[in-house]
């Protein structure tokens, strides 16, 4: 027989028999369990001790891995580049151009028999397909382009996915050592520990567990906490949230066989067959059966996404009608980021305005060209002359190409993941892109004390034993012996077992607190008095509590319920002193005397010795405890018959007798005062909330900076801030919450409640004409609804739960309040970044538009060449975004006010300059149009043929277009108006770089660009004529500049006013034509325009990328989701062949547009007359869970 690490290879207990295991809940569990001999003969069949653990050898564990699976769940391949290509390709106005190009090669070697054409047209003609050509190859350059930046951009995000995943830790026992081990290398056999705020990482049962209570809401959709016990329900399932409590189990399924996993890759075959099925059905469906009817469809849709979960009101899963904002609809996190509402907004405008003018333009040019052909010569049709008209055509299409900015959405995506990058390094861990932008704005952040502004390096420092207050650490012999065994005791058993303090590496390293640190601090205090708790510890393990009452956010306190020797049961008791006092009715007074513990006694213990210490800014903690009997009861000891109802928590708590009180010093970390000085100067308000005693907060508010001598400022505990904010119902009401929140600075002894109520209060309070935008810092899993309200959530990474991590936007790895200061300056680049490619792109739009639609009415021509355009545009989208997107931050970044939601995105100051600029390169490019051939003295490039070739003079304007615009973004470097647009211009080698290349580009195509650029070389003495009109932006650049901005006008600041105002903008293409009636149905023209401006839409909300959260292995989104796609999956399979005779195509094109942005995981468009109606059952759950959509991560 086959053994490994000397036991039988062959485990008493399949993989199938585990699966099976795992299926059963609450009483069948417990039987079905019992079936296998208990859990101990589960452990034994695992060859695994309950104790001891695995024995951690390598042969072992990979034996393991073989049998039952490792605990991964395979990822969604990666596209590749070939697919971003051809999503890339899929843009309109592209397709749109290729076919042009193509009709223009096409026709370039069309010779119709019948013509007699001069010899000299015939070698015009050898180079008509020249730009055909050209045209294709630069669609080509920018579709690379585009994808490339796609596929670094998904290779990031992996990259950070990695690390995020790699930074899930769990504890199991190994070898009789407790050891963190990464969530991957968890195996089957494994005995875990867990405890309060953690995400289960594999499926399990319980050996033993101490009050434990589980949020199952993620598999079940049941809102209620379920409790868990090995004789009540002992199975524990992954992707669970562990509420309260703490236990031990035996880990019985992972990855993939785990109940997470099954859901997986259920999920993974729905999202297949989905996909699947739309290929199927792309062959079309004519649009005569889409008549109206759309409600039906929406029912359908609204009963699948409320199926299998039963309670809507916990997840963030309404039905929502076809009609709900689309902001519901994109962001189940949070309302769509300040700046993608406006950018959207932004985009959509230019979007209109450029369609115009290039369909006006087409509309001129043909005009014009058929009056002088055959009204004026009257000349008969030629098929040539088909030629002519696409050429048109081009000229409009590359009109429309140079209005419409796709380089912002690259602009945004670079600027943005450049600083996800950069702010790694700086200990900010980016879950959801948008904050990192959001965090710029922020104007409010409300702080937890604990770990954030102090160390969370707790130590004991004064303690209060038998009336002698200490103010340094006591000695055992200083105690009555019996008071001493009693708090020793005490404290080792009443405190996690996973609480521990490590020695250091190095033998002068500070001791490492493992756990809970206020238990560290008291078991150093143990340690202290000569102790060794480890010992007390091994004596009573924990299979030998009777009761445990664990910390929970409304106790504020801990017990655990201990077996006497002699019969009867001793409670143990921890927590905040000032409750604890209440229940205790004795105290251990002089020499160790008991004394009972009157009214008066207990308030002048805490004006005596409380209160000072908590003024020193210490945590107050009181030890004490209680004694069950069965025979004659002391004084301060209960007589008891048999077991007591240790449900019957009130009366169990009662009469206590008091031990001590300890002091807890939880030193201000050293650099937060400065960080929050530079908040404070950077117009950012800092609150603490805190559950800590008023006098502790205020001592520590003090110190770091938040509370300064002259403010006026209010302190509030959360009794005193509820009483303010409700109303006589006991209601909340917002206008009283507008009178306390903007002087308060600390909230003390707060809840989890009203850290949410503050939160939210400020976010909707409308007192402030610029509306707040808040951050919010916590840690613990009570901290999750106030880190999802907030615009963006911080969690802690080393002292942060689980569920505090999954509900927060961006992770500090260092635990530390100034890693925000530096995610404020970071985020404050981002929007600077993208308003500097603002100012220049939209100067450049400008230009060459009214250059290309004037040149066009006047010249019958467009100075600037379809292939010329196609340059400008890369220049100043791909190039000019790279340039300008990766500017460093400056430490002035910090010493402006923060923009608030209601900002305008392009400021009057802005505006100043690109209406400026604009203005002296429209002067320039028709000055040169319409005298420049006399100035320069050169052959004119007005009324020439369309087939004749390039001429010096339109080579002129072009070049000197291309030079004011590499001019000008070196002016676009500032946006506030400074003077100096050099500075700092070397710190930046990829913009200097990117210029560089670009202007030797220039020189090249001017050169050597012949007929594919349609340019002719020119001389040195034409060169620096471009030169100088290109080196005048500068210098008209300070011109502006000393224009006052003070004096403008408001109206010529655009993108002002609460972007709620803007989600309407969102909902293009998704909701337009719902309210349409049938028979109004768009045509497909509208469709296709649509679709291009939805395309440009979620490439700038980032469709994929900015809502793109970085799924944490187990994230409750994707179990919550998944549970709710494996029901939709079976009913859709039934009801998809079912009765679709009819939906609008409205409603087809509203699901084909957020399908197609789901399903395909980027912005790709697919048609909407292929869109199969059949996709009404699975729709609404498909489009939450496409692989990267886990925008809602519920707690």
């Amino acid at each position: 027989m086959a053994t490994i690490d000397g036991r039988p290879a062959q485990y008493g207990i399949s993989l199938k028999q585990l699966r099976e295991l795992m299926e059963h809940r609450g009483r069948e569990g417990v039987m079905k369990i019992a079936e296998f001999g208990g859990i101990h003969e589960i452990c034994k069949k695992l060859y695994t001790s309950p104790n001891e653990g695995l024995s951690g050898s390598t042969a072992d564990e990979e034996h393991r891995r073989e049998t039952f699976g490792s605990n991964v769940i395979p990822p969604k391949p990666p596209k590749t580049f070939l697919t971003l290509v051809w999503e890339a390709l899929q843009d309109v106005t592209l397709i749109i151009l290729e076919v042009a190009a193509l009709v223009s090669l096409g026709l370039s070697f069309y010779k119709p028999a019948d013509e007699d054409a001069p010899v000299l047209q015939e070698e015009e003609e050898h180079h008509g397909w020249i730009e055909g050509l050209a045209i294709l190859i630069s669609v080509i350059v920018v579709v690379i382009v585009t994808a490339f930046n796609d596929y670094s951009k998904e290779r990031q995000f992996r990259g950070l996915q990695n690390r995020i995943e790699g930074e899930h830790k769990f504890s199991v026992i190994r070898g009789g050592e407790v050891c963190q081990i990464s969530v991957g290398d968890i195996l089957v056999g494994d005995i875990a520990q867990v405890k309060y705020g953690d995400l289960l990482p594999a499926d399990g049962c319980l050996i033993q567990s101490n009050d434990l209570k589980v949020d199952e809401s993620s598999l079940t959709g049941e809102s209620d906490h379920v409790k868990k016990g090995a004789d009540v329900d002992p199975m524990v399932l992954s992707g669970t949230h562990v509420m309260e409590g703490s236990g031990k189990m035996v880990v019985t399924a992972v990855g993939v066989n785990s109940q997470a996993g099954i859901i997986f890759t259920l999920l993974g075959a729905a999202v297949d067959e989905q996909e699947a099925e739309i290929k199927k059905m792309k062959k079309g469906e004519s649009d005569g059966r889409a008549q109206t009817k759309g409600t039906q469809a929406q029912n359908q849709r609204q009963t699948v996404s409320s199926e299998g979960t039963k309670s809507e009101s916990e997840g963030n899963h309404v039905p929502q009608s076809s009609s709900t904002s689309a902001a519901a609809e994109t962001g189940h996190k949070k309302e769509k980021s300040v700046l993608q509402a406006k950018l959207t907004k932004l985009a959509i405008q230019i979007g209109y305005a450029g369609s115009t003018i290039a369909v006006l333009t087409v509309i001129i040019l043909i005009i014009q060209f058929c009056i002088k052909t055959f009204v004026i010569d009257e000349k008969p049709w030629k098929n040539t002359y088909a030629n002519n008209l696409v050429k048109h055509l081009i000229i409009g299409v590359t009109v429309l190409v140079v209005a419409v900015p796709e380089g912002l959405p690259l602009a945004v995506t670079l600027s943005l993941a450049y600083s996800v990058k950069k702010m790694m390094k700086d200990n900010n861990l980016v879950r959801h892109l948008d904050a990192c932008e959001t965090m710029g704005n922020a104007t409010a952040i409300c702080s937890d004390k604990t770990g954030t502004l102090t160390t969370n390096r707790m130590t004991v420092v004064q303690s209060y034993i038998c009336e002698k207050l200490c103010k340094v650490l006591p000695t055992l012999s200083d105690i009555p012996q019996h008071v001493g065994n009693l708090i020793t005791m005490g404290i080792s058993v009443n405190s996690a077992y996973t609480s521990n303090i490590m020695s250091g590496h190095n033998p002068g390293d500070l001791p490492i607190q493992v756990g809970n640190k206020t238990e560290c601090a008291l078991l150093g205090f143990v340690q202290g008095l000569g102790v060794k708790y480890q010992s007390i510890r091994d004596e009573i393990t924990e299979d030998k509590f009777t009761r445990v009452y664990t910390f929970n956010s409304v106790r504020k306190s801990m017990g655990t319920v201990i077996p006497r020797p002699n019969g009867g049961y001793r409670l143990y008791t921890k927590g905040a002193s000032e409750i604890i006092m209440k229940k205790c009715a004795f105290i251990y007074g002089h020499e160790g005397n008991l004394e009972k513990f009157t009214r008066d006694m207990q308030e002048r213990l805490i004006r005596e010795v409380i209160e000072p210490m908590a003024c020193d800014g210490l945590r107050t903690i009181s030890v004490a405890y209680r004694d069950f009997v069965p025979g004659k009861a002391a004084i301060n000891e209960v007589h008891i018959d048999g077991e007591p109802n240790w449900d019957d928590e009130e009366n169990i708590m009662t009469n206590l007798t008091c031990l001590c009180v300890v002091g807890i010093e939880d030193p201000v970390r050293p650099e937060v005062p400065d960080a929050i000085r530079k908040c404070q100067r950077a117009g950012i308000t800092v609150r603490m909330v805190t559950g800590d005693n008023i006098n502790t907060a205020r001592s520590i508010a003090s110190k770091c900076g938040i509370l300064r001598p002259n403010d006026d400022f209010l302190i509030l505990e959360g009794k005193e801030f509820n009483r303010r904010i409700r109303d006589s119902n006991g209601d909340i009401q917002q206008h009283l919450i507008d009178k306390v929140w903007p002087k308060l600075r600390v909230l003390a002894r707060s809840s989890p409640t009203d850290k949410y109520t503050l939160v939210k209060g400020i976010i909707d309070s409308t007192v402030s004409e610029n509306r707040e935008v808040v951050a919010v810092t916590g840690d613990g899993t009570n901290d999750g609804p106030a880190l999802k309200k907030a615009d963006v959530g911080f969690a802690m990474g080393i002292a942060g739960t689980d569920v505090a991590k999954e509900a927060s936007d961006i992770i500090l790895t260092d635990d530390n309040f100034s890693s925000i200061v530096k995610a404020v300056m970071w985020g404050r680049n981002v929007y600077d970044s993208i308003a500097k490619f603002l100012q220049f792109q939209l100067t450049v739009n400008v230009v060459a538009v009214i250059v290309a639609f004037i040149g066009a009415c006047a010249v019958q021509d467009s100075p600037l060449k379809a292939v010329q355009m196609l340059w400008v545009n890369l220049i100043m989208d791909t190039l000019a975004s790279l340039a300008l997107a990766t500017e460093f931050p400056t430490p002035d970044l910090l010493l402006r006010k923060p923009y608030g939601r209601t900002k305008p995105l392009i400021s009057r100051t802005m505006m100043k300059n690109i209406l400026g600029q604009a203005l002296y390169q429209l002067v320039i490019i028709f000055g040169l149009l319409f005298v420049g051939d006399l100035i320069l003295d050169i052959e004119s490039g007005r009324g020439q043929e369309l087939n004749a070739g390039p001429t010096q003079h339109f080579t002129i304007i072009f070049n000197t277009f291309v030079m004011m615009t590499l001019f000008n973004e070196i002016n676009a470097r500032k946006i506030h108006g400074q003077r100096n647009v050099i500075e700092g211009l070397l710190t930046n080698p990829i913009f200097y770089t990117i210029w560089i290349f670009t202007m030797i580009s220039q020189v090249f195509i001017i050169q050597y660009g012949k007929m594919a650029f349609s340019t002719k070389a020119l001389s040195l003495d034409q060169w620096l004529w471009c030169i100088f009109f290109g080196i005048g932006t500068l210098v008209w650049g300070q011109l502006i500049t000393s224009v006052p901005t003070r004096k403008l006008p408001k109206i010529l600041s655009w993108g002002r006013g609460h972007p709620e105002e803007y989600t309407d903008a969102m909902n293009l293409g998704e909701e337009r034509f719902d309210s349409i009636d049938s028979d109004k149905k768009p045509r497909a023209g509208q469709i296709l325009w649509i679709r291009g401006l939805t395309r440009l839409q979620t490439q700038v909300i980032g469709g994929e990328l900015q809502e793109r959260l970085i799924p944490v292995p187990y994230s409750k989104s994707n179990t919550d989701q998944a549970i709710r796609v494996v029901n939709a999956f079976r009913q859709g399979l039934d009801a998809r062949y079912g009765d679709h005779t009819n939906t609008s195509l409205a409603e087809v094109l509203r699901k084909q547009t957020s399908l197609s942005k789901r399903l395909s995981e980027t912005s790709s468009i697919e048609y909407a007359d292929n869109i199969p109606d059949e996709l009404t059952i699975p729709e609404i759950d498909v489009e939450r869970l496409s692989s990267h959509s886990h925008t809602e991560t519920a707690v």
